[in-house]
């Protein structure tokens, strides 16, 4: 099928395509064909082809949004052809009539007619500029085809940020050439991509191409993306006075990210594998019996009886509905692994090889299996195909929700079956590899909207591509390593991953693999005794988990999982668990101000978990600074991630004033400091100028959670939306934007805007910090 009949026909393939192409003109440069198309007074879409056809068709798959040409004009002069709007400036440029060439230019002339143009602010200040184009005749899978690709200027001070996620432990990815494809064997972890890249600058490009794409941000002066299949450059670019502004144009063009339902901001509990009813249900009931709190259990592979058999297997797990009505009479949530995948003894696989629903090579063949890690069962469901995810959402509903399991993981949405040099009914593997997680978890979430249109989606993916995050998913780092290095990497990799525009991430608490780790180099901090999580050659296990658990207590979605005999927080010795137990209570005091950042993140498209350069763009030192971050405006976070260490240095941001969360002690922003670092303590500075809402304990988010106090840490003029709903419904799109509570740093007063969710009277919860003051932890 070629690449114009797929465009053209999008919108019958896939919703997620606007209707064609409204430019805002097509300009012929020598017989290539530039398109500049507004999306928004500083959004643009740039389009070059040399066919006609392909520079008028709309944009590819996960973009969502509408052109928009009001408040733009048209000019043309020497310079070239000029768009314009309120926010910034587009310039074609002229190219001359081509010169006949010179000897040398004989054999080094370019293959395509040259294209240029700059993007400048409304006071003529550049932005960016694209100085060069690219499409080189490959053959790709059989497909005579293209590499085609785009050059864009840069400044020795630029910083590169997003792309999805790579786990090589840098958050800059400046000077760095990243394979922006979906790779689970990546040897540093699973990468991911989401073609977004955002700069320090002002601006983010949005690469238009779901094939394999090479990207060297700022390298040899210039940076430049490189896609493997195409017949056409389609980039976005979005301007902006902060990184929020860009945030709000990749959702204006990729789609809202829906607020969770609020269990999804408390413990979730899992473990490769729960093998019985019983196992999984005496988790749940340790939680409970020891006071702890917990809101979602989860029931990862093979409680199936055949992969792809779509069923549960009732020897294990008699009665799945009798087993969620128990969680749900406990205030407990349920999420459940269905995979994509269909041995050929299954009872589906026929059905679906007859119709063409699963992958396939070049003679029509079913695609059964890996090649690589003794993985060697199974076809892939081809996504790509309207009819077959109705139909895996159909079998979903009827065969797994109808016994009352609440949500659903996606797994293997890379997909972990490499399309490369297969092909789905669209088209290609090649040209389509980075595809699939975004159909695959819309293909649910359509599903879910459908059949459960009262019922908070949620879904649980390790793959994510341009607009996936209106899907309701939420993602994670994949089956990471049990290391102390694995644990420092998951850091910066968080930090990209949200700098993406995907909000919701997190990584596996205490890695995936097997606990195998090099021996402690430092005397352990937590004695291992009658830890049952791991061998007994892992002492220092216990240690790495809590300081992993401590972590992801501050990141969007908290979640215990592994491939090792015991994951519970119990379950790590004598030791641990009352160290646990203080970060898991902490979590929940904090979900009144998680909720509220998720419900700011569903109006804005602006993650909560930051990298420092968004809120402190004029602080040259957090430029490329990667092991601290923000949560909403007022937590710095510099998880520990050495084994041993009792402290570790912190940067507090200039331009602020910081307090030590633990102790209260004042600091002065633009300094290093030594932050103490006991087992039982991450390192967590408040901005000055913040409100924090903090909530009564509670056993589960199904309870009702009054606030306890609401904390501020004076320093500056501050606001904060206070929201609270009733976590599991879709009410929250139907307006109700909480109670906006301002603090006035020369009066000393917090007002709020009418009543709390909660009914409380805010002048009653009040509690300013005074630097130095000691204080209960939650």
């Amino acid at each position: 099928m070629s690449l114009l009949r797929i465009l053209l026909t999008g919108a019958a393939l896939w919703p997620a395509f606007p209707a064609a192409a409204q430019g805002l003109g097509t300009i012929d440069r020598n017989g290539a064909l530039v398109s500049v198309e507004s999306y928004g007074p500083n959004i643009v879409h740039v389009t070059i082809a040399l066919d006609p056809a392909l520079v008028r068709a709309p944009a590819g798959f996960g973009i969502n949004g509408k052109a928009d040409a009001s408040g733009w004009t048209h000019r043309a002069d020497a310079s070239g052809d000029i768009y314009a709007s309120p926010r910034l400036t587009v310039t074609v440029a002229s190219q001359p009539w081509p010169k006949p060439p010179s000897q040398m230019e004989r054999y080094f002339a370019p293959s395509l007619p040259p294209v240029a143009l700059t993007i400048a602010g409304a006071d003529g200040h550049a932005i960016t500029a694209m100085t060069g184009w690219e499409m080189a005749p490959q053959t790709v899978n059989g497909e005579k085809t293209f590499r085609v690709g785009a050059t864009f200027s840069d400044s020795a001070d630029t910083h590169y940020y997003g792309l999805g996620q790579n786990q090589e432990g840098i958050l800059d990815l400046r000077g760095r050439t990243i394979d922006c494809r979906h790779y689970y064997d990546a040897p540093a972890g699973e990468q991911v991509c989401v073609p977004f890249l955002v700069t320090n600058k002002g601006y983010g490009i949005v690469w238009d191409n779901p094939s394999p794409t090479i990207v060297s941000p700022g390298l040899n002066n210039h940076t430049q993306f490189q896609s493997s299949v195409g017949e056409r450059v389609s980039f976005f670019v979005i301007t902006g006075a902060t990184t929020d502004e860009l945030y709000a144009g990749y959702r204006t063009l990729t789609g809202e990210t829906p607020l969770p339902p609020k269990a999804a901001f408390g413990l979730i509990q899992s473990k490769a594998r729960y093998e019985s009813r019983k196992e999984l249900m005496d988790v749940a009931d340790g939680y409970r019996s020891r006071g702890l709190p917990l809101d979602v259990m989860v029931l990862d592979w093979f409680y199936w009886t055949r992969m792809g058999q779509l069923d549960i297997d009732r020897g294990q797990f008699p009665d799945p509905a009798g087993m969620n009505k128990e969680l749900h009479d406990r205030g407990l949530h349920s999420i459940i692994s269905v995979w994509p995948r269909f041995e050929r003894e299954s009872r589906y696989y026929s059905m679906l090889a007859a119709k063409g629903w699963l992958l396939h090579d070049k003679d029509g063949n079913v695609v059964d299996g890996l090649a690589v890690r003794s993985d060697r069962a199974g076809a892939l469901l081809d996504v790509t195909v309207p009819e077959a995810r109705l139909w895996f959402w159909d079998r979903i509903r009827d065969n797994i929700a109808s016994q009352g399991f609440d949500w659903f993981w996606l797994d293997e949405t890379e997909p972990d079956l490499v399309p490369d040099g297969y092909f789905y009914a669209l088209g290609s593997g090649d040209r389509y590899h980075n595809l699939f997680p975004l159909l695959h978890t819309g293909g649910v979430a359509e599903g879910s909207a459908r059949d459960r249109p009262d019922k908070r989606n949620l879904i649980l993916a390790r793959a994510a591509y341009l607009g996936a995050q209106r899907n309701g998913a939420i993602f994670w780092s994949s089956d990471v390593n049990a290391t102390w290095e694995a644990l420092k990497r998951q850091v910066p990799t968080g930090l990209d991953m949200t700098a993406s525009g995907i909000a919701y991430w997190s990584s596996d608490t205490g890695g995936w693999q097997w606990p195998s780790g090099p021996k402690a180099q430092h005397p352990v901090l937590l004695d291992p005794a009658g830890a049952t999580a791991m061998g007994a050659d892992y002492t220092d296990y216990p240690e790495l988990f809590a300081r992993w658990f401590a972590y992801n207590s501050f990141t969007p979605t908290l979640r215990i999982h592994g491939n090792r005999p015991a994951t519970a927080i119990w379950q790590y010795g004598a030791a641990a668990e009352p160290v646990l137990a203080k970060f898991l209570r902490l979590r929940y005091a904090l979900i009144p101000y998680l909720y509220s950042l998720g419900h700011q993140t569903y109006r804005t498209g602006a993650p909560f978990m930051r990298g420092l350069f968004m809120d402190f763009p004029n602080d040259p030192k957090v430029a490329a600074m990667g092991d601290e971050y923000m949560l909403g405006a007022a937590f710095l976070v510099a998880p520990v991630t050495e084994q041993g260490a009792t402290s570790r240095e912190v940067y507090l941001p200039a331009g602020a004033d910081w307090y030590d969360f633990w102790t209260n002690e004042k600091h002065i922003g633009g300094q290093t400091v030594t932050a103490a670092a006991p087992i039982d303590r991450i390192p967590l500075f408040v901005r000055a100028g913040s409100i924090v809402p903090i909530g009564a304990q509670i056993p589960n988010t199904g309870t009702r959670q009054p606030l306890k106090s609401i904390r501020v840490y004076p320093g500056r003029d501050t606001t904060l939306t206070l929201y609270d709903d009733d976590g599991v419904t879709n009410a929250y799109r139907k307006g109700g934007d909480g109670t906006l509570l301002r603090w006035d740093d020369a009066l000393g007063r917090l007002s709020a805007a009418g009543k709390l969710p909660t009914g409380q009277d805010a002048a009653a919860l009040v509690h300013v910090v005074k630097a130095g003051e000691a204080f209960d932890v939650p």
